[in-house]
């Protein structure tokens, strides 16, 4: 009876917990698990980005924002894609849409001009928004790529 007596204020303290001290449910972060891939190539004053998005799970996501951010200043007032919008001067927030869990990846496309013709630029990509969930692998959607103006994809 003893280790009943010293088991059950922790059994109530994990319910109070899940539950709140009202009774009423609060919501759990879903897990996923948000990937970005592709490939960025710079050549005479533009720059390819091929963006791949994908979710490895476990949760499915309604959609999640990717940041593009750029070294060398795009030049202003070219069009994005409908999925992007500017975030800066040298940032580019897309949407990916819903990710299912272990579905297939989003892709996406950009190509953009830059202010001038730079002989390298870095390329960040990132997870800015992913519904709220936790991502145990955050790895996968963080990349730093140096990208020379060689024409040639660099991949990440």
């Amino acid at each position: 009876m003893s280790v009943l007596r010293k088991t059950l204020p922790a059994v109530v303290l994990a319910a109070t917990t899940v539950l709140g001290a009202g009774g009423g449910a609060r919501a759990i972060a879903p897990e996923a698990d948000v990937a970005h891939h592709g490939h960025v190539t710079l050549w005479k004053g533009r720059i390819g980005v091929l963006l791949e998005s994908g979710n490895h799970g476990p949760s499915p996501l309604p959609g999640a924002t990717v940041r593009l951010t750029f070294s060398a200043p795009p030049a202003p007032g070219q069009e994005l894609p409908a999925a992007c919008l500017w975030g800066g001067d040298r940032v580019v927030l897309c949407g990916t849409g819903p990710l299912r869990a272990s579905g297939a990846v989003r892709e996406l496309a950009l190509e953009l001009r830059t202010a001038g013709e730079p002989e390298e630029l870095t390329v960040e990509v990132d997870t800015a928004w992913n519904g709220g969930a936790s991502d145990r692998n955050p790895k996968n959607n963080e990349h730093e790529v140096l990208v020379l103006a060689t024409g040639d994809p660099y991949v990440f």
